[in-house]
């Protein structure tokens, strides 16, 4: 297997046959490959696409570059989540533990911030001695007692998406739909499941801003990971504004503890965390409807017990016992504090979701290089909702900042994310379909 060969195929939009994707697939994952050769792959890729027997012999070479978990001994049905990547996305933080407490077993492999995106991981490892890439025992064991577990991917799971997954974050490549797919279902497919349920986003804050995208993205996803075994449909969500509000790392893993302990009732990211815990415990075969999986999942909340799964899966991955109870003992904050003030009155009409993301990023909250440090304490909460009436000099959010300049940046790039319109907006629906 000659590398830029195959490179040059799919530069010129040839058909790429299941044993050179194999063969390309295992020389990255040896690390046989350079990262301008996985560059060039994945921008021959994004401009010449792939087709359908293209994406699923990526995907199942991504899948078998590693090991395959086995789950043999837990009674529970084996069920997950992913999102494509969204602003102020930590849904599946407070999913999680949800579904587990409603009877599901969740291995949850999750990936880095991507883009102008937030990742889970980062925004685990805003928390103190939390393990993102434990051994296999131990993340088979927190699955089995705690009936959750949100990690990374290890060395030996779908390794290759590994290698691929970081070139493609700072090559301008995320937004391809054969990378996407194979990317996301590589690493579920080496999770051993039996249900998954994707969470698709569409908007300005999204890798797919065109709604037509979204469904052909999430079509490809479900059609895929349906015909590899794996029970799975897709909800496409609104990601024209963030969905919580809050945006960086330890200001979501705040919001998150918030949440599990019932302070962030009736809100955006309540009905879609609500909406995919019933999809999974319906696909599952847990719940008969989705109404009743609806209340499973609000008397998990209600009654702590999603609370205590969290608690307990933190714990058995290194971090404090008493997060829940504490978080200000464990979640550091900025030194710099300084609210955004609305430029005039009016109503807030639309914002540039991307914009916000990328705002994290000038923080020093995500990565402009793989190897780039990220700063879990800055980011902006206290983001008002679209649809708010504001008034001239009110707060729509909350910067926190490492220094002075950096806050003052982040404030004047932070309202001119955001349209102040005379008249009250026509609020996009944040559940847009299923598939």
């Amino acid at each position: 297997m000659i590398p830029q060969e195959i490179i040059r195929r799919k530069r010129d939009g040839d058909e790429l046959d299941a044993t050179d994707i194999r063969s390309f697939i295992a020389a990255l994952a040896a690390g046989r490959l350079s990262e301008g050769q996985i560059g060039a792959f994945a921008m021959a890729v994004w401009f010449k696409g792939m087709s359908r027997a293209e994406i699923v012999a990526l995907t199942l070479a991504m899948a078998d570059s590693g090991d395959r978990l086995q789950w043999a001994d837990i009674d529970r049905p084996i069920a997950d989540k992913h999102s494509t990547g969204g602003v102020g996305d930590n849904v599946s933080l407070m999913l999680a533990p949800i579904a587990a407490a409603c009877g599901l077993a969740v291995p949850m492999i999750s990936g880095r911030g991507l883009g102008h995106t937030g990742g889970t991981l980062d925004k685990l490892e805003s928390i103190p001695g939390y393990m993102i890439t434990p051994d296999a025992d131990l993340f088979h064991r927190v699955v089995k007692e705690a009936g959750c577990a949100i990690i990374g991917q290890t060395g030996t799971l779908a390794p290759a998406d590994g290698r691929l997954y970081a070139v493609r974050d700072v090559t301008a490549t995320v937004d391809s739909i054969p990378l996407i797919t194979a990317s996301i279902l590589s690493k579920k497919l080496a999770a051993g499941l039996e249900t998954l349920v994707l969470d698709v986003k569409v908007g300005n804050g999204a890798f797919m801003a065109d709604r037509g995208q979204a469904e052909i993205l999430a079509q490809s996803l479900v059609e895929v990971a349906n015909g590899a075994g794996v029970k799975t449909s897709a909800l496409i969500t609104d990601m024209n504004q963030p969905l919580a509000d809050s945006a960086g790392n330890a200001v979501e893993m705040r919001n998150c503890l918030d949440f599990l302990v019932g302070r962030k009732a009736d809100t955006r990211l309540e009905t879609v965390v609500l909406a995919f815990a019933a999809e999974m415990l319906v696909k599952s075969g847990v719940a008969a409807s989705s109404d009743e999986a609806e209340r499973m999942a609000r008397q998990a909340l209600s009654s702590g017990k999603a609370a205590e799964v969290f608690a307990r899966m933190v714990s058995m991955l290194g971090g404090p016992a008493d997060l829940i109870e504490n978080p200000d003992r464990y979640l550091a904050r900025a030194p710099v504090a300084k609210p955004v003030p609305a430029a005039r009155s009016g109503w807030l009409g639309a914002c540039d979701a991307r914009g916000i993301g990328v705002s994290v990023i000038d923080l020093g909250g995500g990565r402009r290089h793989p190897a780039d440090r990220i700063d879990h304490r800055v980011g902006f909460s206290e983001l008002l909702p679209l649809g708010t009436r504001v008034n001239a000099g009110e707060p729509i959010a909350l910067v926190h900042a490492a220094d002075d300049a950096a806050a003052e940046r982040a404030v004047a790039a932070l309202a001119a994310h955001y349209r102040i319109t005379e008249e009250r907006p026509e609020l996009t629906p944040v559940i847009a379909g299923l598939l």
